[in-house]
């Protein structure tokens, strides 16, 4: 471990993440960088936490708290936020698999970088293949219309600014670029950054505090990063198996108080009103696709 770097707080939210747990904060501790870890548990009814306390539970570096209600994903990272000494922050999934470098990569690029506020890495699924939402576009009302309606595949070179993923649609860059938004399960952040722009908006349960983190880090002149560079494993849904329903409820509902908080004014009412229409329309189906996948 090298003790030349800042600190850096690492942030997991937990709940009933199982085994991947312990594979992540293990992973985490093998870093080379100096580090505290934070593992916020929202009630789980697993054992997760219990076989973390037994792998991992005599390293002075990890710090477990477990609530007796689940407040939601933004409520239970600003609990940590409040209380991490680190000079960088990263937030990161129970189902990440960090590289032994990954941090150090991180705080390397963050300190050539004074304007950058928040990087992510290349997030990669268990076959190595990267995650569309690896860089994404923020899904602005318009942008997300053409994605429901499938017209950037009907018309892909009129709507091609339209892809929301870029990492799908696009090859992948040689070097760190600029990007509206990262992987919300990979969040590397800058302390004076988040002093400035302020914690995760608790309104959200689950899913897009990390657009409207986004969109409020832009807003005040902090750059995003991708760094391509930089690798990290997502095993992706692993938390949300057991209640896909549900989760798409919190992604859905989230949807909308993100809409309305940033883009109601932008656009008239009755428009307004197809959007909503749009997302719980695709709330519908999906759920209806996951009934019958499970039968």
């Amino acid at each position: 471990m090298s003790d030349t770097l800042p600190l850096t707080s690492v942030i997991i939210v937990n709940y009933n993440a199982g085994d991947v747990l312990v594979d992540c904060v293990t992973r985490v501790l093998q870093s080379d960088a100096l580090l505290e870890v934070f593992v916020i548990d929202n009630a789980s009814s697993d054992e997760s936490m219990a076989k973390l306390k037994y792998a991992c539970g005599a390293d002075t570096r990890l710090h477990l708290q477990q609530r007796v209600d689940n407040g939601g994903f933004a409520v239970a990272n600003n609990v940590a936020l409040a209380q991490a000494q680190g000079e960088y922050f990263l937030l990161l999934n129970p189902d990440c698999l960090l590289e032994a470098d990954s941090i150090t990569q991180f705080v390397e690029l963050m300190q050539q970088q004074p304007q950058t506020g928040m990087i992510g890495a290349l997030v990669q699924n268990p076959d190595g293949s990267e995650q569309g939402s690896s860089r994404r576009r923020i899904p602005t009302p318009t942008r997300s219309l053409v994605r429901v309606l499938h017209l950037d595949k009907l018309m892909p070179s009129r709507f091609a600014e339209h892809h929301i993923n870029v990492g799908v649609a696009e090859a992948l860059p040689s070097k760190p670029i600029k990007v509206e938004g990262i992987s919300g399960a990979c969040m590397f952040v800058r302390r004076n950054a988040w002093e400035a722009v302020g914690g995760l908006d608790e309104r959200y349960f689950l899913h897009c505090e990390d657009l409207d983190w986004f969109m409020r880090f832009r807003a005040q002149g902090w750059q995003i990063i991708f760094a391509p560079h930089i690798v990290v494993t997502h095993l992706h849904g692993w938390c949300s198996q057991k209640t896909p329903i549900r989760v798409l409820w919190y992604k859905h509902q989230s949807m909308i108080i993100f809409y309305q908080k940033f883009f109601r004014q932008q656009y008239p009412l009755p428009l307004w009103w197809l959007v909503k229409l749009s997302v719980w329309a695709r709330f519908s189906l999906l759920s209806l696709l996951s009934i019958l996948k499970n039968r």
